[in-house]
């Protein structure tokens, strides 16, 4: 009865119109939801060709940006480390809150959505899918246990799931990547996809935490030091350089030896997807990394905060180039399967990336409606978080 008590409490330090915004942005995601599965797939911009939209692109990048919470509460007790201790409640709600998005991104992508329980009936055992839909559940699991035995203060159970939450973190981005590859398809089919899943994840889910951490704290509802801010920041840089060489030795690979990959690789740099490609390269990787690489920075509020939102910002980019890359490539050159003019060689022009696919007003809808019951969730959520001075 406490916990409800103090949940409704810190419902009331928002503002009730945000309330209601973000209670209508849902409810016309779930209108268009419904028209989606009442006319079909044909209202949306896939295809046969592009048979992977903006959904999917969500399912990954809401994955990755669980990451962080979950990692910085799980080694907080793994390794006792104090400092991390004391953010460990906002930063397990926002891995929540993040893995809730990114499975409802895989449920407003199907078209017979009561089909589902045939994966739990008659999984496949061999499939990756069946993998990621277990190894998110174990998760979100994790995450509920992880929140309730914190706000108990049960530290002794929390200490003992925190060692089985780390390696399931790094799993569950390790999983979503064998999707990807372990199929045969350009940029995809490569060993050293998991890593860069998992390090990607890493970097946009700590630059999520960061965010978290400092809107909560300039709204009087957490607290926490510069400290470790810093401490949290000089990981983050660490994470975006270990991020930027992995790209690296992928791109290499791909340009060196020509033939199909490398076809792939001149639409990723300089064709269809080109801008989403550097976008991250130099807002997402490399300026953040200028900035967090020196000590003084990594203290000013205004600069981590810059950095963090371009790191987000870049890993959304890279999980658009990744996904849709893929697709375009077979079409550099002409292909029976696909028009003349959907080729997709530059992104400014009539065939460029919005002429292959671009998302149609439902997507649209759907979108955002998802992402504003998220913040609806996380609202609620964070009535669970003490005073400030009790989070010091």
């Amino acid at each position: 009865m406490k916990t409800i008590a103090k949940t409704a409490s810190g419902l009331r330090r928002y503002p009730l119109w945000l309330y209601a915004v973000l209670a209508v942005i849902t409810l016309v995601g779930i209108g268009a939801w419904v028209y989606q599965l009442m006319n079909g797939h044909h209202v949306t911009d896939m295809s046969n060709a592009t048979y992977w939209g903006i959904n999917i692109t969500m399912f990954m990048f809401f994955v990755g940006l669980s990451a962080g919470g979950l990692i910085v509460a799980s080694s907080a007790h793994v390794f006792n480390i104090e400092s991390f201790k004391k953010v460990a409640l906002p930063a397990v709600i926002t891995s929540t809150v993040c893995i809730c998005l990114a499975a409802g991104y895989i449920l407003v992508d199907l078209g017979s959505i009561e089909r589902i329980f045939q994966m739990i009936i008659t999984p496949n055992l061999v499939s990756p899918l069946v993998w990621d839909m277990t190894v998110i559940a174990l998760y979100l699991v994790i995450n509920i246990l992880d929140i309730v035995w914190i706000v108990k203060g049960d530290e002794r159970k929390v200490a003992v799931l925190s060692r089985v939450a780390l390696p399931v973190a790094v799993l569950v981005h390790s999983v979503t990547a064998w999707i990807f590859s372990l199929q045969i398809g350009h940029m995809w089919y490569s060993a050293i996809m998991a890593p860069i899943f998992v390090v990607s994840a890493l970097d946009s889910g700590m630059a999520l935490l960061l965010l978290v951490l400092i809107a909560l704290k300039a709204r009087g509802m957490f607290s926490f030091s510069d400290a470790l801010m810093k401490s949290l920041a000089g990981l983050l840089a660490v994470f975006v350089a270990i991020d930027a060489y992995l790209i690296g030795c992928e791109l290499l690979t791909m340009a060196y030896p020509g033939g199909h990959e490398a076809a792939a690789f001149t639409v990723l740099t300089t064709g269809a997807t080109a801008p989403f490609f550097w976008f991250e390269v130099i807002g997402g990787l490399a300026i953040p990394f200028l900035i967090l690489v020196f000590s003084g920075n990594r203290g000013n509020k205004v600069l981590v905060a810059v950095s963090s939102v371009l790191i987000v910002l870049g890993v959304l980019c890279k999980r658009i180039w990744l996904l849709f890359t893929a697709f375009i490539s077979p079409y550099a050159e002409p292909s029976p399967m696909v028009p003349d003019y959907q080729m997709a060689q530059s992104t400014f022009s009539p065939t460029g990336f919005g002429a292959f696919y671009a998302p149609t007003p439902p997507e649209y809808l759907i979108l955002f409606g998802v992402i504003a019951l998220g913040v609806l969730g996380f609202m609620v959520l964070t009535g669970l978080l003490s005073k400030p001075k009790d989070s010091e």
